[in-house]
């Protein structure tokens, strides 16, 4: 659930329920590494610019199963930010997955090679 301001759609607050710390603390961490990239006329360099000014999470209270995510920007819509901050933070957790799954293949095929390393 989104509780945000109709003037400005740069801020807003999201409700997730049935969530604790795990989720929170993650899409906080995404949320934070939300760049626009600009790149100069000559291409000399690069230049990232943050899309969120402000991001935090709380949690009411210990006995209810929510989290309040707060997403203020730099200009881009809230959700928009958040939702593209949730696509990253899944890619991520896919590439931690096949990492893993790799690895563990890797160790079911020859045990004795992972053990000398």
């Amino acid at each position: 659930m989104e509780h945000g301001s109709v003037r400005d759609p740069s801020s807003a607050t999201f409700c997730f329920v049935d969530e604790d710390h795990t989720l929170a603390n993650s899409v906080r961490f995404a949320l934070n590494q939300e760049y626009l990239l600009y790149s100069t006329v000559l291409l000399i360099f690069n230049i990232y610019i943050p899309r969120v000014s402000f991001c935090g999470y709380s949690i009411p209270h210990p006995s209810d199963a929510k989290v309040n995510i707060r997403v203020q920007t730099t200009g881009d819509p809230a959700r928009e930010v958040l939702k593209d901050a949730c696509q990253n933070l899944m890619m991520m957790c896919q590439h931690v997955r096949s990492t893993l799954d790799k690895a563990v293949d890797d160790y079911r095929r020859n045990p004795t090679d992972m053990d000398t390393k």
